[in-house]
């Protein structure tokens, strides 16, 4: 049975990444691991039972807390815990690794004003350094766990397609709409061919496999932020987007752009890597 991990600090923000994971763990009938990763130096956990003043007893607390609400959840999968030690990035890397997980689940702070909570100021690290891909929501987010529509921008970037696979598996399994977004950054006219020929290469897969597509082209000087907007103005549930895009000179000042993503999209970002290239969930 397939794996997703959940990264929890027992935040609010970790435990609405959780109800998400959970979802689509139902959805993809997928076992749950929960992972809290100690690391004395810098872990700084948000725990209020005083039950225990050993910590990794009171971390044995809260997640049999989380089993008992949530457990039943999960009819056809299980929903475990493990703790682990190190740093924190790495842990998670490491065990989506040793459980050959195919997404991983994470809340994120955003970039400003939370960052002495792990996974906060872990977040980018976690996506870079995954080795299956990894939605991170942020602090505050609440949207539909039951996905409807997901947003797929697309660039002239060779690797920008690869992505397809995993929202086509995703769409599916929610009967999800998903929206490709032809995002036009130049006036060449040889490059916005190549975006809108990917379009259509996503659309012939997506029709395919039958899943429901609608095409959109828009102008755009920040692909970061057009696409946070679109996605604003139809009410997207999911963003989808690979962690190595087209850098124009706005995006550089900004920082990268799946960077951008991550910490500022008021909806849930799943992030593919293309060295994952064209492998879908193993269904």
């Amino acid at each position: 049975m397939k794996t997703i991990i959940s990264a929890i600090d027992f935040s609010d923000c970790s435990i609405n990444a959780l109800e998400h994971a959970i979802s689509i763990a139902n959805k993809s009938k997928s076992n749950l691991l929960m992972l809290w990763v100690n690391n004395p130096n810098t872990t700084k956990t948000i725990l209020s039972s005083d039950l225990s003043d050993d910590l990794l007893e009171e971390v044995e607390h809260q997640f049999t807390r989380l089993l008992n609400k949530y457990g039943d959840q999960l009819p056809d999968s299980k929903l475990d815990y493990i703790i682990r030690e190190g740093k924190v990035y790495k842990e998670i890397v490491n065990q989506a690794k040793e459980s050959d997980a195919w997404l991983i689940v994470a809340g994120t702070h955003g970039s400003s004003g939370f960052e002495e909570f792990w996974i906060g100021s872990n977040a980018n690290r976690i996506v870079t350094s995954a080795p299956c891909p990894v939605i991170t929501i942020r602090s505050g987010i609440q949207v539909s766990r039951d996905l409807a529509k997901i947003v797929v921008p697309i660039d002239s970037s060779m690797e920008t397609r690869q992505k397809v696979p995993y929202v086509s598996d995703l769409a599916n399994m929610f009967g999800a709409e998903v929206h490709l977004l032809a995002l036009y950054s130049t006036t060449v006219e040889n490059v916005r061919g190549t975006i809108m020929s990917y379009t259509k290469q996503a659309a012939k897969y997506l029709k395919e496999r039958n899943v429901n597509y609608i095409i959109t082209e828009l102008e755009s000087e920040n692909i970061s932020t057009s696409t946070i907007e679109y996605a604003r103005i139809i009410d997207a549930n999911l963003i989808a987007i690979m962690t190595e895009q087209e850098k124009t000179a706005a995006n550089l000042w900004l920082g990268p752009y799946a960077q951008q993503m991550v910490h500022h999209s008021p909806i849930p970002v799943l992030s593919v890597h293309p060295k994952e290239m064209l492998i879908s969930m193993g269904y």
